[in-house]
């Protein structure tokens, strides 16, 4: 009877509300996870996935097919000539005829120098030139001259030795005759006329001797005259040689520009002084190539004649074209201030670049002209 009243009571006794939802909660999410757990996956994810990596893969293998043949670096910028002028003799500037920046042409005066004194040494030269020329026409007609005045004393002293000789003979002749006689049939003054004149005409020989001798110089003569001519030739050349440099002294007091360009980085002045060789200012010309540094292991199929497109950083929407012109034999380290010395210390191998010249075909913008030294992005296609 107890227990049946135990039973009773128990049944008779409900469950409490909170245990009741927390039993159905637990019901239900078992439940879920039993469905999900039989549910098939969904498979869309993994798709979508593949195609990814599908077209991933199909794009760079046309990005390797287009770009196999070009190899580009970004170690590359503009270059061009850069020309340093600097006058060739000292001097005040009078006249300043260009500004920074200025575009000037072929032959334009850009600065004049003060060229008083060098034309006052111009005009020294000129008159030396001028006395040199007379000198040399005195030694001209000396010469033709000498071509008559010696030969013509020569047979002068030819003539007198024939002279004297005769008269001798007829004073030897008369002593003869005056010294075989008896002396009954002459005088001692005629014996000592006859003696008078025999050595008169002994000495007269002898004088005529030597006048012969002094006239017979004649080849010695004219190359005298002749030595003089060229005497006066070398100062005529010596004073042309000064008038030409003092004219080039004055010449250079006109500082023209040497080719067409864009002045720049001009430290000179109206009024200031300059010493010759002082650099006044950089001439950049017209002409311009791009300078790339290539890696070495880039040169392999690179040829002479490449064609290239060029990028331009500071321009992004201007594109160059143009060609591979050269390769410089020898790299960037190579031709350094300083050398490396790869025997001594550790040994490092790095990759070496090599500057390769580019000239540019068409792209550039006359009325925008490219500044040199900006970086570029040059791409080779490759035969």
């Amino acid at each position: 009877m107890e227990g049946q009243l135990s039973m009773e009571d128990t049944k008779s006794d409900p469950m409490p509300e909170d245990d009741k939802d927390r039993a159905q909660k637990e019901d239900k999410e078992a439940d879920e996870k039993a469905d999900k757990e039989n549910k098939p996956r969904n498979q869309k994810p993994l798709i979508i996935l593949g195609i990814v990596i599908l077209v991933g893969l199909v794009a760079g293998f046309f990005w390797w097919f287009a770009t196999r043949n070009q190899v580009s670096t970004d170690d590359a910028y503009t270059d061009g000539n850069a020309v340093t002028v600097a006058p060739n003799v000292s001097g005040y500037v009078t006249a300043l005829m260009v500004n920074d920046n200025a575009y000037v042409h072929k032959g334009d005066l850009l600065v004049q120098i003060d060229v008083r004194a060098y034309q006052a040494a111009h005009d020294e030269a000129a008159a030396q030139l001028a006395f040199a020329q007379a000198q040399l026409e005195s030694a001209q007609i000396a010469l033709r001259l000498a071509g008559v005045q010696y030969p013509a004393q020569l047979a002068q002293a030819q003539a007198q030795q024939k002279s004297a000789e005769a008269s001798f003979a007829q004073a030897q002749a008369n002593y003869d005759r005056q010294h075989a006689v008896d002396k009954r049939a002459t005088t001692q003054e005629n014996i000592d006329a006859a003696n008078s004149q025999q050595l008169s005409a002994r000495a007269t020989v002898e004088s005529a001797h030597a006048q012969l001798k002094i006239a017979a110089q004649v080849p010695e003569q004219l190359q005298q005259a002749q030595n003089k001519i060229a005497q006066a030739e070398s100062q005529l050349q010596q004073a042309k040689a000064k008038l030409a440099a003092a004219a080039l002294n004055v010449e250079y007091c006109r500082i023209v520009a040497p080719s067409d360009g864009w002045v720049t980085k001009r430290n000179v002045q109206q009024g200031s002084f300059l010493a010759a060789g002082t650099p006044m200012f950089v001439l950049v010309t017209p002409e311009l190539w791009v300078t790339a540094n290539f890696k070495e292991s880039q040169l392999e199929r690179m040829r002479l004649g490449d064609e290239v497109d060029i990028d331009i950083d500071a321009y992004p929407n201007r594109k160059l074209h143009g060609h591979v012109d050269s390769i410089q034999l020898g790299s960037g380290s190579r031709f350094a201030a300083f050398p490396t010395e790869n025997a001594t210390g550790n040994f490092v191998k790095i990759v070496q670049r090599i500057p390769v010249k580019i000239v540019v075909d068409r792209g550039l913008d006359p009325k925008q002209p490219l500044p040199l030294g900006l970086s570029v992005s040059p791409v080779v296609m490759l035969k």
